[in-house]
């Protein structure tokens, strides 16, 4: 059983968005899985082998106990049957008590589907009959929280990766074909703005600043959240005028 899953569409998305969290909690003993929906190879530079190669180093640093591609194809992830029945028989045999993914709402439709895909394969891999394998036996994540969402949404909470901000930095840059690089020759993307790192840095920090951290990492969950002492919970939160 996997402690926690997390749910790209493509090759990087998860460590660019919650790679300090899959540290942190790799470095607390948890089983740490990762499902890349595609191979990324619709992506503006790289290739689908040199993008898998460069997942399973980043898998290999965040000692990651699996990492496994859908290979449904990128720039066309869609919400359908066969999308929800691949999705089912991976929740199934990995059994992710937390599943974390993209929120809904999102401009990219790969991100957007993938988190339609999640949350309604989420319920039917609960359902007896459904598309069952040879096997495998119905299971249904504890809870599902959405990373990358708008500067609208407030964060349901956050995720204090001071520690590892620089190993996630590390991790990030493996997926190398994707950032940047003055000798590429390949066509400029988004990310591969020089300056789309010290992005990526600004958000972790905005984000620890509302904690009194130095970087964290948001998630937002759709459903009400059962705390069993909110003392503690509460607690934890550092007072600046202490």
């Amino acid at each position: 059983m996997i402690d926690a899953l997390f749910i790209g569409a493509h090759p990087d998305d998860v460590e660019i968005s919650a790679g300090g969290t899959i540290l942190k909690l790799v470095s607390m003993g948890y089983k740490v899985a990762v499902i890349d929906m595609s191979l990324g190879e619709m992506g503006t530079r790289g290739t689908r082998e040199v993008r898998a190669a460069e997942a399973r180093a980043a898998a290999a640093a965040m000692q990651l106990t699996i990492r496994e591609t859908l290979s449904l194809p990128d720039a066309r992830i869609s919400c359908d049957d066969t999308s929800r029945t691949l999705m089912v028989r991976a929740l199934r045999k990995l059994r992710p008590k937390v599943v974390f993914t993209h929120f809904w709402d999102d401009p990219h439709p790969d991100h957007a589907a993938t988190a339609r895909i999640v949350r309604e394969s989420a319920h039917l891999a609960g359902l007896y009959k459904y598309a069952l394998e040879d096997g495998q036996t119905r299971h249904r994540p504890l809870a599902i929280a959405h990373f990358l969402f708008p500067r609208t949404v407030v964060p349901s909470f956050l995720v204090d990766i001071s520690d590892f901000a620089e190993k996630k930095l590390e991790v990030m840059l493996l997926h190398k074909s994707q950032f940047y690089d003055p000798n590429s020759s390949e066509p400029a993307s988004a990310i591969s703005q020089k300056q789309f790192i010290d992005h990526v840095i600004a958000r972790q920090r905005y984000f620890g600043s509302l904690i009194n951290v130095g970087h964290a990492e948001a998630f937002y969950v759709r459903e009400a959240l059962n705390v069993d002492d909110p003392v503690a919970l509460l607690s934890r939160s550092m007072s600046y005028y202490s």
